[in-house]
């Protein structure tokens, strides 16, 4: 019979003799010379991670019972635990067999964000159960370690590091309850479980045998507030279980992809900041796109860029509440002059994302620097003006009402978009090389012209159409004359490069040309001849066009792995023109890409066959729920607006 553990029974099983925990107040010390819990164990790869979620922050658990990242109280706060970043001493909480390893199997409970990690041994069978209750007043993590048969030799180490892995906190125990307190922060461990101090860790052995279940739950708090509730684990494992039941129930798409579908429409509701409707574009920072090498972001903030794709992913899964927190998210960030419109935001939609490097940490498997913060904010980039519009588009042909102060704040946004799209900009890839004439930001200008002259002519709102459409043609002319290479037949990155540039894929699904123009196919074709690695697409060849320092167009030294949502862009492309069977084939390729929780971080490396960059990535996520439905219901669904080109 299932039964939940009490203190003393927990206590007598101790494994470790004569270790008593200490119940008076204390700081853990480093006087203790006892080795590893697991001694040896090589790092995670990115893939071997799940997330759990309470829609304010996500904390990120390995193959190996260790939760190496958590940033509290939201997303873009500090880490508590970095491990993934700096090792174990930066911070991490295992549990797990004291045999080490990886477990058997782990997959989330149906479609819930509740992970289940399950170790087959010699002595018998242990599950973990984990997951973050929605939250309520303060961020909680809750894990339960359930025995299945036999008996199990646990082991559990919790080394909390506020502010990156910088501070060790002050470690002391009150009212049964393990706390860890260092300036504004503290945390809070009810389990009865007795944890020692022991080289600046908490740790403990424990017996586990068939039917025990021991939970453990952890609370942040600001240090200054009193101590937070105690929570009922067991409860707040039906209510976790209710909530994500519930919500996915309300998912419209019945294609052949449900299982893919509903996991990646879970993985964006899990990166939502829900007080604002904000989504992250992933949980973490710094992850390299290139194992060693600089090309390290931090990405949890709001970029525009995701706005339409995003807003279309979840009203096309039936998620009208979301896709309108978003919208509303959308508005309340640009507010303000046009000239200062950012290409990201954070969650709640402050501007300033200062970038810093955290030099103490070593980063991902060596991976420097780590970065806070985004100096991209700053860039000017010509390409957001027609994603922030054509995402409003997309809200309002999604049946999302819009309302007189946002069509004012289109107008301006559309006026200034006049006077500055024949300027040179930093591209939607950010590059921190020189400027360019880039040929997606200039299509992206025609979009968002061309995405509000729609809305008027259908809706009567007053605009200056005339003006309008005269820039809009002008945008037009320009790109087809300037940003098409006819002896190679594609357009290229910028006008006069020689390099390729995955977003070109996107031309016809924005309407920009209709997918039989010979351009627009001649541009897939280059695309699959040139950018592609083991049939997933680069972004862009970061040789192409030599320039600077470092002799790439993106200015930064070294390459990076295939661009997942770049893949997804290759498959709509490819059914759009026509090639349905190879578009279907390319899909379940990447699929098949998807850790076994279902999880896609950035990029895939195709050589070491590994994922590459910040995860899990919601713009990745996004490109699978998009060309589901577009393979599903055809390709009507794939264009983000209604063509009014012809070909010129």
């Amino acid at each position: 019979m299932d039964r939940t553990a009490t203190r003393r029974e927990v206590e007598m099983r101790e494994t470790r003799k004569g270790r008593k925990a200490r119940g008076t107040r204390q700081a853990e010390s480093g006087a203790d010379e006892s080795t590893d819990l697991w001694p040896g164990a090589p790092p995670s790869r990115i893939e071997d991670y799940a997330v759990v979620s309470d829609l304010q922050t996500a904390a990120l658990i390995g193959r190996d019972g260790s939760m190496d990242w958590l940033c509290l109280p939201r997303f873009d706060s500090s880490a508590s635990f970095a491990a993934l970043l700096g090792g174990p001493e930066a911070g991490r909480w295992r549990i797990a067999p004291l045999a080490g390893g990886v477990c058997t199997r782990r997959a989330y409970r149906d479609d819930t964000m509740v992970l289940e990690t399950l170790w087959e041994t010699g002595e018998g069978t242990v599950r973990v159960i984990d997951f973050m209750p929605v939250r309520q007043t303060q961020p909680d993590i809750v894990r339960i370690v359930e025995g299945v048969s036999g008996r199990v030799e646990m082991g559990v180490e919790l080394v909390v590091r506020f502010d990156y892995g910088r501070v060790v906190p002050w470690v002391r125990h009150s009212g049964g309850r393990w706390v860890a307190v260092a300036g504004p922060d503290s945390l809070w461990l009810d389990t009865p479980v007795a944890l020692r101090g022991e080289n600046l860790r908490s740790r403990a052995e424990l017996s586990v045998g068939a039917g025990d279940r021991i939970p453990f739950v952890l609370t942040w708090a600001p240090s200054y507030e009193p101590e937070p509730r105690r929570y009922d684990p067991e409860r707040a494992l039906a209510d976790t279980d209710r909530y994500w039941s519930e919500w996915v129930g309300h998912c419209t798409y019945d294609g052949r992809y449900g299982v893919a579908v509903r996991r990646s429409l879970l993985v964006l509701k899990s990166l939502t900041y829900a007080p604002s409707g904000g989504i992250a574009a992933a949980a973490t920072t710094s992850l390299p796109e290139q194992v060693g090498g600089p090309r390290n972001w931090d990405y949890r903030y709001c970029w525009l860029r995701d706005a339409a794709f995003t807003l279309q992913a979840l009203t096309g899964g039936g998620y009208t509440d979301e896709a309108k927190a978003w919208r509303d998210w959308l508005l309340r960030a640009v507010a303000g002059d046009p000239k200062d419109l950012q290409i990201m935001y954070s969650l709640t939609g402050r501007r300033r994302l200062a970038e810093t490097e955290l030099e103490w940490l070593p980063g991902y498997e060596g991976s420097r620097p780590v970065r806070v913060g985004n100096e991209a904010a700053g860039q000017f980039q010509l390409d957001v003006y027609g994603e922030l519009l054509d995402g409003l588009h997309s809200a309002r042909e999604a049946g999302l009402a819009g309302d007189d102060d946002a069509w004012t704040l289109q107008c301006l946004l559309t006026d200034h978009l006049e006077s500055v799209w024949r300027e040179k900009d930093s591209s939607l890839w950010e590059v921190r090389g020189p400027r360019q004439h880039f040929v997606h930001s200039k299509v992206m200008a025609w979009v968002g012209l061309d995405r509000m002259i729609i809305t008027a002519e259908r809706s009567g709102l007053s605009a200056p159409l005339d003006r309008w459409r005269a820039t809009r043609d002008a945008i037009h002319d320009e790109v087809c004359e300037r940003g098409f290479d006819a002896e190679r037949n594609t357009f290229t990155q910028y006008y006069g490069s020689r390099g390729l540039d995955a977003a070109l894929l996107l031309i016809p699904r924005v309407g920009f040309l209709p997918p039989d123009d010979p351009r627009v196919v001649g541009t897939v074709d280059a695309v699959r001849r040139e950018l592609c690695q083991d049939g997933f697409v680069l972004r862009y060849r970061t040789d192409a066009d030599p320039t600077g320092e470092h002799g790439t167009v993106d200015g930064l030294p070294g390459d990076e792995g295939a661009f997942l949502a770049c893949s997804f862009w290759l498959a709509d492309a490819l059914a759009l023109t026509g090639r349905t069977d190879e578009a279907r084939e390319l899909f379940e390729r990447l699929l098949e890409v998807r850790n076994e929780v279902g999880l896609l971080s950035e990029e895939w490396d195709p050589v070491a066959r590994r994922h590459l960059g910040n995860t899990p990535q919601a713009f990745s996520h996004v490109g699978l729920i998009n060309t589901a439905l577009t393979l599903d219901r055809g390709p009507a669904h794939s264009a983000t607006g209604s063509p009014t080109q012809s070909a010129r």
